[in-house]
């Protein structure tokens, strides 16, 4: 709409620029003969130049001071180029320059203005410490935006994870990322299009949440072109001084040899499970029998894997434990724990798991 808007103003400075011309002192003789096609000229600049700006990508934009970097830089050319072609126009006797100049400087500016402000505002995003885009984000960290890949939406954990508003940052949606989100709800595979649209309804979840900051990327770097997801993700990271948000294994790994900061959810899972040191008692239920032939197998809400030594005549039971130990690996964490007494009701414990006699006697 503001891009419209702009065009629409340009056509009628465009057309005032026109009645300029006409109307200048020294050039009014000149162009009374012919206005129409003066004026018409004029008019068919700006038009053209319209043209080749709506024929190019554009970019989103979020703010008016685009207008006005862009507005400064074009009057500053213009002034350099009126500067420049001055010594082509040969001045009166007063010293003072003739209407052509004023009339070549007119349809320059108006050129220059308009064309540095829509390149403003349409590659904004790609500006670096170039007022009035100072980005601070080398001095703070927290104003780094976070770039989202497939895994992650379709995850669709970071959505629970924004909403309690414990990250105020950016959510950078590449266009791409987007594209593949799109071919995976599309698939012929019922399993791999009910992934699909799960991340596309977690998109529109985080879209429409008034506390997150969501927005979708279109810009490709050159460098970018040929390359995978994940390597145009890694890219466009280090471009953008970005951090990844990702459950990808592989992706994290490539990242980080990249030197580009990942966010992984699985290690921020981790991280907010329930710490549980040996010598202290919870409760849980005993859902299944373990490897060994006294224990029993239970789960904590956030999936933590508990081994009850002396639960496995207690399944489907809450029962009381005593925690022995606990042990960390790279697919997750137990909890070794020894049963002390049932909590509660809970159903009777399953006869199958019971030994039979002629078991125990063998």
């Amino acid at each position: 709409m503001a891009l419209l808007i702009l065009r629409c103003i340009f056509l009628l400075v465009a057309a005032g620029v026109g009645v300029s011309i006409i109307t200048v002192n020294d050039f009014a003789s000149t162009a009374r003969n012919q206005p129409f096609f003066t004026f018409t000229g004029v008019m068919l600049i700006a038009i053209f130049i319209i043209g080749m700006d709506v024929a190019f990508k554009r970019k989103r934009y979020d703010t008016i001071s685009g207008v006005y970097f862009g507005l400064l830089v074009g009057l500053f050319l213009t002034y350099i180029l009126g500067l420049a072609i001055q010594p082509f126009f040969p001045a009166d006797e007063m010293g003072a320059t003739g209407g052509p100049q004023r009339a070549v400087q007119l349809v320059v500016g108006m050129v220059l203005c308009y064309a540095c402000i829509s390149l403003v505002l349409q590659t904004k995003d790609d500006f670096r410490f170039i007022v009035p885009y100072v980005e601070f984000s080398k001095d703070v960290k927290g104003l780094k935006p976070y770039i989202l890949d497939t895994s992650v939406v379709i995850d669709g954990r970071i959505a629970d994870v924004v909403e309690t508003q414990l990250f105020d940052n950016q959510l950078i949606m590449p266009r791409f990322v987007l594209a593949e989100l799109q071919a995976i709800a599309d698939s012929g595979d019922k399993l791999k299009r009910s992934r699909g649209r799960r991340g596309l309804d977690i998109l529109n979840r985080l879209r429409n949440h008034e506390a997150v900051d969501l927005k979708i990327h279109d810009r490709e770097t050159p460098e970018m072109d040929g390359q995978p997801v994940d390597m145009k993700l890694v890219l466009l990271a280090k471009g953008m001084e970005g951090k990844i948000v990702t459950g990808d294994y592989n992706l994290n790994k490539v990242a980080r040899l990249h030197n580009v900061e990942v966010i992984n959810l699985n290690d921020v899972a981790n991280a907010l499970k329930p710490v549980f040191l040996p010598g202290e008692q919870l409760v849980v239920r005993v859902v299944k029998r373990g490897e060994e032939e006294t224990q029993g197998v239970g789960y904590l809400d956030d999936g933590t894997m508990i081994v009850i030594e002396g639960g496995r005549d207690h399944i489907g039971q809450s029962v009381q434990i005593l925690v022995t130990s606990v042990l960390q690996t790279s697919a997750g964490r137990m909890i070794f724990g020894r049963y002390e007494t049932v909590v509660g009701g809970g159903n009777a414990p399953e006869t199958p798991n019971r030994p039979r006699p002629a078991e125990s006697k063998a």
